[in-house]
């Protein structure tokens, strides 16, 4: 147990998230749940290592979604779905925010924050 606290703690320094350590735990260490090998999950292990992000990695992913669509927004200005598709991921982002608790201090500034909705038409 302790050897792969040693390794959750090695692949979380490279940059890899709890998601990913998991897999490449069960990929290539045949380690299938390490729940049941060390009582915690990972993202525990790394909290009390002080390893753990800032952020939840599904609102992260979310919010790296809705940078994209934002993205592409800007080159395709009449792209109707995205628009929406944009208003569905944004909700979704602040729900999870709200569930977590997390204030606005601890979001990390930068390239991951959502600007403010663009302003739609009323023929969507």
């Amino acid at each position: 147990a302790d050897e792969v606290k040693e390794t959750i703690y090695k692949l979380s320094k490279k940059g890899l998230t709890p998601s990913q350590i998991g897999v490449i735990l069960r990929d290539s260490h045949g380690v299938n749940q390490i729940k049941h090998l060390t009582g915690t999950k990972i993202l525990r292990i790394l909290r009390a290592k002080g390893l753990a992000s800032k952020i939840p990695e599904d609102l992260y992913h979310l919010i790296k979604k809705a940078v994209a669509i934002r993205k592409h927004l800007e080159k395709n200005r009449q792209d109707k779905d995205s628009k929406y598709r944009l208003i569905l991921i944004e909700s979704r982002v602040h729900k999870l925010a709200d569930t977590t608790k997390l204030n606005q201090s601890s979001l990390p500034t930068g390239n991951t924050r959502v600007p403010p909705p663009l302003p739609l038409s009323h023929n969507l």
